[in-house]
């Protein structure tokens, strides 16, 4: 197989595998549905593997120009795809994580009713994220962003019997808009000044900005509103912990491991844009900062096992995005991977614990599990110590990249971060414990039919802890004296970077004190691992029913009412004017004008239309009255022409 064939059929195996489905789902029976869902996930990744291959002995970036698309003067569109260092890693991710969670739905959703059309939704899902990652423009990975939107809004409202679920879905799409609306202003300002928007062309006249250009200051702080959308940021995060009304597996894919990178994506693959916009940087790194503490707050007082993974999601985002801020881009995408592998791996897992429990979700009714899902308990407990950032686990190794930039950049930054990761393992240890640990609590009829899940959801979480377990040795410290084959596959895409900052990609500390950082972020983590336990391990304090909670922590609890105020600051005014035009404006304003014009030639037409009654006797007044008329015009006229005689008037 060519290259450039392997690299087009990447994306076209799962829009096959979506029409397939989607147009044959009531037809087709499920175990085919599923076997053409998970094929054509599997079969983009046997192309992006072959092209791998094929790719690494140029290493120069490939452009396969699928057809022209716009041509509006000087502005030519392709849609093309741009293989290089990043989009190859992007590619392993999606459609590795993508083919497990594939495989992982086939016994999750087994038993819906709606299994073809889900299968459907997870190919178009992953057709609209590979154009994304593969586009070699701006307008092709806009065409992905808003692609995986619409299939967020699909997927998160897949049971759509419930009106919340609906609500939820309709939440991720509004607030997604409010971001994309920043993104598509930043293309504006990319076609405007630099007249294409072809990554390689628009990097290469970027070269010429000075850093602090007000231009590039601008295109990218509109870039990142998109980001703050896509990505969950402050203040456009509330829509992520809402969507866990989707299938767990929703949660795995889009809300862990793939959708919600995208905004890291864009930064890390516009890295000389945001190389050149010191000030950007500096409020992506503190809004990424805010977000993490924030999240993590709320995440230690849910019961909820998917929103306490989904505050956890959040959290780590904004992990992500504190490295971006200090311009560790190669830090930031390593946590993109190896939370990709952890995340998917916890998501997974509680989809594992709500099967066994009967659709049960609050872990107050849980406890005890360990014994009853062992494969299941295993692995959750591989994906928490990795989250945790225990060595040897993957998360380890990229968090602790990660501080060791921040602490360079700004100690307090550092500081805040570390107080956020003890809160991180705090919390998902907390879920652990209150789970798998003590005695169960739920129903008699829950614990009678507690059981391990089937193979097709255990395989891909047992993959998954293995990943957990030895992703991290990708991104190896220096002080271990091992290469670190990350950095070392991704520095060509950094090379305009380093052109307009010859201090880009310098060492950051000394090794000292790269031992030190690394100490403290273990010891702050076994710290709250050791509180975690003394507090819930062996259910010691079952959390206490949400009405009986009370003071700060019910503040917490109900996530600072941020949605409470969003709602009557944006939502209810809006609703209100709405129904000040609907009741008001509408029936008796613009309604009022219509209907009264219609009303006055309608009456006018009843009274006209009498003149032409056909009566002989009307016709004769009527004559003698024009007669009348036009006589005593003719007077009124000589007699006026007579006085303007009499006095002199021309």
């Amino acid at each position: 197989m060519t290259l450039m064939l392997a690299i087009k059929l990447i994306p076209l195996f799962p829009l096959i595998g979506f029409l397939i489905n989607g147009l044959g789902f009531r037809k087709i029976s499920k175990s085919l549905a599923g076997s053409i869902g998970v094929g054509a996930s599997f079969l983009s990744f046997i192309c992006a593997f072959l092209a791998y291959q094929q790719f690494s002995e140029t290493s120069q970036p490939i452009i396969v120009q699928v057809f022209d698309w716009i041509t509006v003067g000087t502005l030519n569109i392709n849609l093309s795809f741009q293989i290089d260092q990043l989009s190859i890693l992007m590619l392993f991710v999606v459609t590795g994580v993508g083919t497990l969670i594939h495989v992982y739905s086939m016994g999750y959703m087994h038993d819906d009713e709606g299994y073809g059309k889900f299968f459907a939704f997870l190919n178009l899902f992953l057709f609209s994220m590979l154009l994304l990652v593969m586009g070699s423009n701006y307008i092709v990975m806009f065409i992905g962003w808003e692609g995986v939107g619409l299939c967020s809004y699909l997927l998160i409202g897949f049971w759509n019997k419930n009106f919340e679920y609906g609500n939820a879905a309709r939440k991720a799409f509004i607030m997604n808009r409010v971001g994309d609306l920043g993104f598509l202003i930043g293309i504006f300002l990319i076609i405007n000044h630099f007249g294409t928007v072809e990554y390689l062309e628009v990097f290469e006249k970027a070269k010429g900005f000075s850093v602090g250009d007000a231009t590039i200051v601008a295109i990218t702080a509109f870039l990142f509103i998109g980001a703050m959308g896509k990505s969950a940021q402050i203040p456009l995060y509330t829509w992520l912990p809402d969507a866990m009304a989707g299938p767990t597996p929703v949660s795995a894919l889009i809300h862990a491991a793939t959708m919600v990178t995208s905004g890291l994506y864009m930064i890390v693959r516009s890295n000389i844009l945001y190389t050149l916009a010191p000030q950007t940087l500096e409020f992506v790194g503190w809004i990424g900062l805010a977000t993490a503490l924030f999240a993590a707050t709320i995440g230690i007082f849910q019961n909820d096992i998917k929103k306490v993974l989904a505050y956890s999601t959040v959290s780590q985002l904004g992990y992500m995005f504190m490295a971006m801020g200090v311009m560790a881009y190669t830090s930031g995408f390593f946590h993109v991977v190896t939370h990709a592998f952890f995340k998917a791996l916890l998501f997974l897992g509680a989809g594992s614990v709500i099967h066994a429990m009967g659709g049960e979700q609050d872990i107050r009714r849980m406890g005890g599990l360990w014994g009853k899902i062992k494969i299941t308990a295993i692995t959750f407990l591989i994906g928490t110590i990795a989250i945790s950032g225990i060595p040897p686990f993957a998360g380890f190794f990229s968090k602790d990249e990660i501080l060791a930039h921040v602490y360079e950049h700004n100690k307090l930054m550092w500081a805040i971060a570390v107080l956020t990761s003890m809160m991180t393992a705090f919390y998902m240890f907390r879920l652990f414990f209150l789970t798998f640990t003590g005695k169960f609590r739920g129903t008699h009829e829950q614990e009678h039919h507690l059981h391990e899940s089937p193979s097709s959801m255990t395989i891909p979480l047992m993959a998954l802890a293995a990943l957990s377990v030895v992703g991290g040795f990708i991104g190896m410290p220096e002080i271990f004296h091992f290469p670190h084959a990350l950095a070392d596959f991704l520095n060509p895409i950094y090379v305009g970077s380093k052109a307009v900052n010859p201090e880009f990609g310098a060492a950051t500390v000394d090794h000292s004190t790269e031992w030190m950082l690394m100490g403290i972020s273990v010891a702050a983590a076994a710290i709250s691992i050791f509180y975690a336990y003394t507090k819930f391990g062996n259910s010691k304090n079952i959390p206490v029913e949400d009405s009986e909670i009370s003071g700060l922590q019910k503040t917490i609890y109900n996530k600072y009412y941020i949605d409470e105020a969003y709602w009557a600051t944006f939502v209810n005014p809006v609703k209100r004017l709405s129904n000040l035009f609907a009741n008001v404006f509408e029936p008796k304003g613009f309604d009022g004008v219509v209907n009264g014009i219609g009303g006055f030639v309608n009456n006018f037409s009843g009274v006209a239309r009498k003149l032409q009654a056909g009566g002989t006797g009307f016709y004769l007044f009527a004559m003698v009255i024009g007669i009348a008329v036009i006589l005593g015009m003719n007077l009124g006229y000589q007699v006026l022409e007579t006085i303007k005689a009499f006095v002199g008037i021309k």
